[in-house]
This record gives structure tokens, C-alpha cells and sequence, in this order.
């Protein structure tokens, strides 16, 4: 296994784990706009390393155990640290943008940086299959486009943004590491950028 999942891995466990019992410590570093956007900017990196539960926690490092070999076997241990970082910026700074008027609103959890590296492995291996029998880049473009659905229904505790921006973050440094991909797997490239343009499109035309 990957040096660096196990230790990307650890420091979720241990930074959860002093979250679950330690509630100051809890709302010290969550993700919260009101206090990010006096300056608190940790804030954008702590919160992805603090989770609600233990089933929260363990989700998302089970996605993260099955899918960041494939990126690390393609790309390289160096870029599956900076593609998860980035796609945690990305999730965050996605997030920020979209909720920067809700001050009250706070967010946790490695989804971001986990769906970064999701939607990076479906590109590099468009068909291998998820939940059996579900393509990989067909679950990547129903998990987006339900990510845009619960970004505009907000009747749930999800961070649909954070997965989004993540998604957004993995496909764009996968592409930038293997520009090749662009004419070597088109339709896969084309086909799992559909539900980016349409957000953007949808935020364009103030539907979000």
C-alpha cells in the first residue's frame, strides 16, 4: 500500500477522532464561512480532516483505500497527494464561492479530496465497474449530476458542493499529468466533463 494513503488515511482517523471528543477543538477547525471569511483560512484545509461519525470517517476511507491505488499505479505516488490536496481546495473553494452568503454555514469531511481522487481514477479506467456492474465514468456522471440535484434541493446534510468541487479538481490535474487522454479516450474525457459544464451553466444562469 501506498506510504502516503496510509498516512493520509491516519491523520483522518486521528484528527476525527480528537473532533469526536473534543468539541472545541471541533468547532475550532470545521469548515465555517462566517469565520473564513474573517481570516480564518486553516479553516479550508482542517475541516476536510474532521468527520461527524464513525461512519462518516469510515466511508469515506473505504472509497479512498479501493480507489487511490489505481491513481497512485497510473500516475504516481506524488501526484495522488497532490491530486487529493487539490481536490480538497478545489471542494472547499467551490463551496466557499457558492455559499459565500450564508455565513452560518459550516461543512466537514474528506469528501471533496476523496471525490477528487474517484473521478481521477474513473478517467484513467473509464470502464471498470462500480457496484458490480455500473461503468466507471457512467456512475461518475450520475454521481455529479445527483451532486447538482442536491446542491439545489438543500434537504440534506450532504456537502454536495465539496464532492463537486472535488470531482472538478481530480479531473482537471489527471488531464494536465496525461494530456494524451484528450485524444487518446475523447469520449471519455468529453462524456464525464458533461455535468461540469452544466453546473457552470446552471450558476451562469442563476439556477443554483
Amino acid at each position: 500500500m501506498s506510504t502516503a494513503l496510509i498516512v493520509i488515511i491516519l491523520a483522518n482517523v486521528l484528527f476525527s477522532y480528537k473532533g469526536f471528543n473534543d468539541l472545541m477543538f471541533f468547532r475550532k477547525y470545521d469548515f465555517h464561512i462566517g469565520s473564513i471569511r474573517n481570516g480564518d483560512q486553516v479553516r479550508m484545509f482542517s475541516s476536510a480532516f474532521l468527520h461527524a461519525d464513525m461512519t462518516h470517517l469510515f466511508f469515506n476511507m473505504l472509497t479512498l483505500f479501493f480507489f487511490a491505488p489505481i491513481v497512485v499505479a497510473y500516475l504516481g505516488e506524488l501526484s495522488f497527494i497532490l491530486i487529493y490536496f487539490s481536490s480538497l481546495l478545489f471542494g472547499n473553494v467551490l463551496t466557499l464561492y457558492l455559499h459565500k452568503n450564508n455565513l452560518n454555514y459550516r461543512a466537514i469531511g474528506a469528501s471533496g479530496a476523496v471525490t477528487g481522487v474517484l473521478y481521477s481514477a474513473i478517467l484513467l479506467e473509464p470502464e471498470m465497474t462500480i457496484n458490480f456492474f455500473i461503468p466507471g465514468y457512467v456512475f461518475g456522471i450520475l454521481y455529479l449530476l445527483y451532486s447538482i440535484y442536491g446542491m439545489r434541493a438543500k434537504n440534506d446534510n450532504i456537502g454536495h458542493t465539496a464532492h463537486f468541487g472535488g470531482a472538478i479538481g481530480g479531473y482537471l490535474f489527471t488531464i494536465i499529468k496525461q494530456p494524451e487522454m484528450l485524444t487518446n479516450n475523447t469520449f471519455y474525457v468529453v462524456a464525464l466533463a458533461i455535468p461540469i459544464v452544466i453546473l457552470f451553466v446552471m450558476d451562469r444562469m442563476g439556477k443554483l
